[in-house]
């Protein structure tokens, strides 16, 4: 007979695990199923944010702007340094270490949790006596059944038509991360989250990069103010992008790759770099699930539908995170699981689509929440904008990092918060107490009144809520 569980989770991932943990804590006998391999070949929970994501490109980000202050800003700060190296290597390894100390921390609290671990690919065989039963294939296979599912098998990198990935020179994030040694010339199709954060990397290692994309303008779901404030600092820092590009034909040989291109006037180009990531997007991981076997609806881009609750097209069937509906973040797949787990005991979980940050973790950090200026004017929707430069921050002046602002705007009759966009140090931390103002429907004049500490750079949300009102202190 079947191990049977109250509730089994497929994906170890952000959504996955977070689901598990919180099913387990609200009194259910609960099993998560996860596929991933470390080197060795055992368990590596935390899905791709874990593995070869969030946490891996955090790391390096982190030891490439240490190399960068110590080649170019340390000095004017008095400090000397000579015969500066680079071992990529320690660096990679490093990186590493990150990732297997998140992963263990996951299977600790599993067993904190008393949550089962099934290391294997999890898929649908049979929905019976209102249980699913699950396949999992991996040392050994087995099957074991569950009466309610929770789906969190996450996403992939989409790969060009016809270029496949194959980790040496067409990197996705994956091979991104194991670049071996600095390369000389490194491209970039595609100028989406994953794309900028690994080419300001490898930028700041010694890289000429160039971005080729598509789109004819510069993160396009940014608010265009800070994306074009962006824009200027990534050129200025020796970034090449390359707007309205239309990629041809993409060829590896032995000394690298060449991309045959066009630019936003129609003129043929080409690009010989030594190494290419695209960062085109991310598809939805259902390969190997067999939802045919029990009749799981599937969209036309393969992600699984579900309502506004999680709720599948099956009865105790849900799906959370990238492989649903909604923005791509590891967060928002979080806060869908622990949703998911409080609803099937009956409480009301909820999650906040309006109020979910979005980071980009380059140099300047970009961050937002809510509504952007353009779709603001778009919706025809009355409002008021505050700005307030890093630049006027007494704090901002003492790390020496001055580039960028924070902007906010708010509704011209109520003045609850509607967005606030933020480019410059920091952005992913000063963004929290955007989220908690949205959350709580506050104005820009309740963040206005509130005390900040001094110096530090909160002050600039503080004074961008003041400009709201056109009455800055410090600019």
């Amino acid at each position: 007979m079947s191990k049977q569980f109250d509730v089994v989770v497929i994906g170890g991932g952000p959504g996955g695990y977070i689901a598990a943990i919180r099913a387990a804590q609200l009194g259910f006998n609960v099993a998560c199923i996860d596929e991933w391999k470390n080197a060795k070949g055992g368990p590596a929970l935390g899905g791709t944010c874990t593995n070869v994501g969030c946490i891996p490109s955090k790391a390096l980000l982190q030891s490439s702007e240490h190399y960068d202050h110590a080649s170019h800003h340390f000095a004017e700060h008095g400090i000397e340094v000579k015969g500066l190296g680079l071992d990529v290597a320690k660096m990679v390894a490093r990186k590493d270490t990150v990732v297997k100390q998140n992963n263990d921390g996951i299977v600790y609290l599993f067993k904190k949790n008393k949550v089962t671990f099934f290391h294997g690919c999890g898929s649908f065989t049979a929905a019976k006596d209102g249980l699913y039963d699950i396949k999992v294939a991996g040392a050994a296979e087995e099957t074991i059944a569950g009466k309610h599912i929770i789906v969190a098998t996450g996403s992939s990198a989409r790969a060009l038509p016809g270029t496949p990935f194959d980790e040496e020179n067409i990197l996705s994030n994956d091979g991104a991360l194991r670049i071996a040694a600095v390369p000389k010339k490194l491209g970039l199709i595609g100028s989406g989250v994953i794309g900028l954060e690994m080419g300001s990397v490898w930028r700041r290692l010694g890289a000429e990069v160039t971005v080729l994309e598509g789109l004819p303008t510069f993160l396009g779901a940014v608010d265009q103010q800070i994306a074009k404030e962006a824009h200027k600092a990534f050129v200025k820092q020796g970034l090449k992008i390359e707007l309205g590009a239309t990629v041809g034909e993409i060829k590896t040989g032995k000394k690298g790759v060449s991309v045959a291109w066009t630019n936003a006037r129609g003129e043929a180009q080409a690009l010989e770099v030594d190494k290419l990531i695209v960062s085109i997007g991310r598809v939805a991981n259902t390969m190997g699930l067999a939802p045919d076997a029990v009749g799981l609806k599937l969209d036309e881009r393969g992600a699984i539908v579900v309502d506004g609750d999680c709720k599948t097209n099956l009865p105790n069937v849900w799906a959370v995170g990238d492989v649903v509906r909604g923005p791509m973040l590891a967060h928002k797949a979080e806060e869908e699981g622990v949703a998911v787990a409080e609803r099937i005991a009956g409480q009301h979980g909820h999650v906040n689509f309006n109020t979910i940050p979005w980071v980009i973790y380059t140099n300047p950090e970009i961050a937002w929440v809510g509504q952007t200026e353009e779709q603001l004017k778009a919706a025809g929707r009355a409002y008021k904008a505050g700005t307030f430069p890093f630049m006027a921050n007494g704090r901002a002046r003492a790390l020496g990092d001055t580039t960028g602002m924070v902007k906010m705007l708010a509704d011209a009759a109520t003045d609850e918060i509607l967005g606030v966009h933020i480019v410059g140090p920091m952005a992913s931390e000063l963004i929290a107490e955007c989220v908690v103002a949205m959350e709580f429907r506050a104005s820009s004049e309740d963040i206005a009144r509130i005390c900040h500490a001094h110096p530090s750079l909160s002050e600039a949300t503080k004074e961008a809520a003041l400009a709201v009102d056109k009455r800055t202190l410090n600019f």
